[in-house]
């Protein structure tokens, strides 16, 4: 799975509301706001959450909604106050899924200190449940472990290699259920769940109606909230847009292509330079960047001057992690420039910021996140050849990331999941939501532009398309798309139809 891309679809089963018996006790609660420090999970946090104009809180939910009075999870909130005549309160999601919505809203407070939405809302951002500082927390490798799957090659297509994979997948499965509070756990971190945690937030918030801008997989929570309920959203910003009708199969497709599509323009773009690591024509670069990769499946070079290695899998996921965005395309070649002579320390960084991995050798758990969210929200595959021709597929779309060894068709993590899916594909139905504004970059690699145009439709919203390459755009500085965005957050103008930014 690509991470930090979103794999989810859209939730189906009723919603529930301040009026449903036993749910009055959340609805009702007061947030109890104090200091941060003590929501951080990463240095960068702990610096970030420092800051006085920060205040966190934990929201209390059940953890299954079908049992009110049973056990709870606590949703870890930031909030920065509004400065000005305050609107409401905007809620802000990253993404992943697995990223943390405290991290993102600590992390732009500053550049939008001089923005009208830092004026006119309070900038909130939530973990998730099972996500970050949410508890109960998502737990599945300790620090030796993730290097120890990061070295994993399986590379294996045969009878035993696939054999040993499936053990590595079970053995996966068992562990995130063990480490992370036990199967019901697991049975509830989806993105219904999430939405129905949502509302009950918007409500502790005190706002009547939810403002919201979500990226990536944070788009799946927006059009499954304006789902479940439609009659208490003001404003959806969508941005880097997942299509719920869309299957696991073909959005796995589709989102290789669009990765194979970020690296041509990166190698286009390269060719240009001086000493391209690539080469000159374009053509080539994907057989040039196999002949650079392909060999570390056997022999790992050093990286860090020689305190680690890298492997074949995080020469890809640093890659990966490179065209996101364009900005990232020259460190992209100094790091392929680097394998090239035989230090692969560039590439490995990039797959450390990747995989959650600190300077220090600890990790996050948004990668975990990603995949035990992903299993409880994605259709399974059971079928040994329908996973063989979804990998033959995926490869054919990204062949930039084909190892050449053949197809391995292990069953992935999900196929052993203690819990069955909570969702699947379909249309959403929005009768009496308020007009949504979705954002679709043309060149993005990990939510590919054709996935918003359905969603704005889907929704019965509007779009803006935005001419680049890279994943999501809103609220980064571009003033063409952050005037648009500001419009429809505070007065709710929409852009008018065909309309179009370029980064």
């Amino acid at each position: 799975m690509l991470a930090g891309c979103a794999q989810s679809t859209t939730g189906t089963a009723a919603p529930e509301s301040e009026s449903t018996p036993g749910l009055e006790r959340f609805y009702d609660q007061e947030l109890s706001w104090g200091p941060c420090a003590d929501y951080a999970t990463s240095d960068m946090d702990r610096s970030a959450f420092a800051a006085d104009t920060f205040e966190c809180a934990r929201l209390e939910v059940p953890l299954d909604y079908a049992q009110p009075d049973g056990e709870t999870a606590q949703v870890a909130v930031l909030r920065q106050k509004a400065t000005g005549d305050k609107v409401g309160s905007l809620l802000f999601n990253p993404g992943g899924p697995g990223a943390s919505g405290m991290s993102l809203v600590a992390s732009l407070a500053g550049s939008l200190a001089t923005s009208p939405l830092s004026q006119r809302f309070d900038l909130v951002g939530f973990d998730p449940r099972g996500v970050g500082a949410s508890t109960p927390t998502i737990d599945c490798l300790n620090d030796a472990e993730w290097e120890a799957e990061r070295a994993d090659l399986d590379v294996d297509p045969s009878p035993a290699g696939v054999e040993q994979t499936e053990a590595e997948n079970r053995q996966y499965a068992q562990q995130c259920t063990e480490r992370s509070g036990g199967a019901d756990v697991l049975a509830n971190v989806g993105t219904r769940d999430v939405v129905r945690d949502l509302d009950i937030l918007r409500e502790a918030l005190g706002d009547e109606k939810l403002n919201y801008v979500g990226y990536s997989y944070g788009t799946r929570i927006g059009s499954a909230y304006a789902e479940a309920f439609p009659e208490n959203v003001r404003a959806l910003v969508l941005d880097g847009a997942l299509d719920p009708t869309q299957t696991t199969v073909e959005r796995t497709v589709a989102q290789n292509a669009g990765f194979q599509q970020a690296f041509e323009a990166y190698a286009a773009d390269c060719a240009k330079q001086p000493n391209c690591p690539l080469g000159t024509d374009p053509a080539q670069a994907t057989a040039a960047f196999q002949a650079l990769t392909r060999p570390l499946i056997d022999a790992p070079i050093p990286a860090e001057g020689g305190a680690r290695t890298l492997s074949y899998p995080d020469a890809v996921t640093g890659t990966i992690q490179a065209l996101y965005l364009e900005e990232l395309w020259p460190v992209l070649s100094r790091g392929i420039s680097g394998l090239a002579s035989g230090d692969g320390t560039i590439l490995l960084r990039l797959a450390d910021i990747y995989n959650d991995r600190a300077q220090d050798g600890t990790y996050g758990n948004s990668i975990e996140a990603f995949v035990v969210i992903s299993c409880v929200d994605e259709e399974r595959i059971t079928d040994r050849a329908e996973q063989a021709e979804l990998i033959r597929r995926a490869n054919e779309a990204a062949p930039f990331r084909d190892d050449g060894r053949g197809v391995v068709a292990a069953l992935d993590p999900c196929a052993f999941w203690p819990a069955p899916p909570t969702s699947e594909p379909h249309i959403p139905q929005v009768e009496g939501l308020p007009p949504t504004l979705t954002i679709s970059v043309t060149g993005d690699p990990a939510t590919p532009y054709q996935a918003g145009v359905d969603l704005a439709e889907a929704l019965g919203g509007s779009l803006l398309s935005v001419e680049g390459n890279q994943h999501t755009a809103a609220l980064q500085g571009n003033a063409c798309i952050d005037d648009i965005v500001n419009a429809y957050l505070i007065d709710l103008q929409l852009p008018a139809e065909g309309a179009s930014c370029t980064l």
